[in-house]
């Protein structure tokens, strides 16, 4: 009975929330991402290079998240070869095998529309690269990121678990790892590496700053919670000092990304690796907090719309590219600039509204949907009688 008592934790519907934030995050950034190079001259410009760089946390609040979840589910639970087997199954069934069909599908598409006339050997070898790697289309880089992490998983539980003490150390250790990397591959390698981004070094303070609050959560919930019952004088300073250094950050990040597009001003690389880490590691927080707010104070129904979106927000971020290649092969066939800024907002919402559809769809109809989405989550039938809700998933 203790056992299962360590095993029982909290759930926390907010934080679908904070999954549908960031998948919308994901979204802005990809749907404005041509609009960045056609509307460069445009008086609207400003608003493209706003929503294509101020929204971009998605990938790294994910990263951010799943840390979050798995350290706050698994830490407390006894370390068993049945625990880290089951967890490896999980991920083979609902990450890598995903993963797989959708490196198939967007090569395939290429394939057809790029290299008809490569051979078969060639295809085959270019395939299994880019599976490997992660390059089989522009966004399947995360998963390949987050494979990395599952792999690592079990020794970092492993080893916090073993030294506790260690635990208030994770964020600084993360952040210091991701930099030696960043600075490393910049000025101490003759090769740099290739494809920086694909690797999960670069994202460590994101990963480890999940893990700190996801074990600190059920400590630290009062804080994340800004709620009338939760204020103090410190608390109250602190949310207005984090909110407003995220606002500054996020502002700072834009206005670099625009003085450089506007060829008004070039920085190092350096300074733009900085200025975003800080800005989504402070996103990171503000999302957190915000969803806890959101899920309290929105109606019912876009609560619920959310939620919902958050819930199948792997399998969006999986299928929406397709939508988005397509529509932009049909851009307006005009100079008129209201139906350009349409066209690209159409892009937006085609690429959040059909993968929804689409995801939704397959969930309730498809049988093995997990093969292609991932775990999602079935459509509940009203119960007769009162149920007891799941365990928050860790996938």
């Amino acid at each position: 009975m203790a056992t299962a008592a360590l095993q029982k934790k909290e759930n926390i519907p907010e934080l679908q929330l904070v999954r549908a934030m960031a998948i919308i995050g994901v979204l802005s950034v990809h749907s404005t991402s041509y609009a960045t190079l056609d509307m460069v001259n445009s008086n609207y410009f400003f608003l493209y290079n706003f929503f294509n760089i101020f929204m971009k946390f998605g990938t790294t609040t994910f990263i951010f998240l799943s840390s979050f979840v798995l350290f706050y589910n698994y830490y407390s639970r006894p370390l068993t070869k049945e625990l880290v087997g089951g967890f490896y199954k999980k991920r083979l069934l609902y990450i890598i095998v995903p993963y797989v069909v959708f490196s198939i599908f967007y090569f395939a598409i290429l394939h057809v529309t790029h290299y008809q006339g490569r051979s078969l050997p060639d295809t085959l070898a270019s395939f299994w690269d880019k599976l490997l790697h992660g390059k089989a289309y522009t966004h399947l880089y995360f998963v390949y990121i987050s494979i990395q992490f599952y792999l690592m998983f079990p020794l970092f539980l492993a080893l916090l678990k073993k030294f506790p003490s260690l635990v208030k150390w994770t964020i600084p250790a993360g952040i210091a790892i991701q930099w030696a990397f960043i600075l490393i591959n910049k000025y101490g390698l003759a090769e740099p590496v290739q494809n920086r981004g694909s690797w999960s070094l670069s994202y460590f303070s994101y990963y480890l700053l999940g893990a700190a609050l996801g074990i600190y959560y059920p400590k630290i919930k009062e804080w994340v919670i800004i709620a009338k019952e939760n204020i103090t004088k410190g608390r109250a300073a602190s949310w207005i000092i984090l909110w407003a250094c995220w606002l500054a950050a996020g502002l700072a990040h834009v206005n670099l990304y625009y003085m450089q597009r506007q060829k008004i001003y070039v920085a190092n690389s350096t300074m733009f690796d900085l200025i975003w880490n800080v800005h989504a590691l402070l996103t990171a927080l503000v999302l957190l907090q915000l969803a806890h707010l959101l899920y309290r104070k929105l109606p019912s129904l876009p609560n619920k719309l959310l939620a919902r979106i958050g819930a199948l927000s792997f399998g969006i971020y999986l299928i929406h590219p397709f939508f988005l290649l397509f529509y932009r092969e049909y851009p307006p066939q005009t100079g008129t600039a209201w139906l350009l800024h349409l066209w690209y907002l159409g892009g937006f919402l085609l690429a959040l509204v059909a993968s929804w559809i689409v995801v939704a769809l397959v969930a309730r109809f498809i049988p093995f949907s997990w093969v292609i989405f991932g775990n999602l989550p079935k459509p509940k039938k009203k119960p007769s009688t009162p149920v007891v809700p799941e365990r928050q998933l860790d996938v």
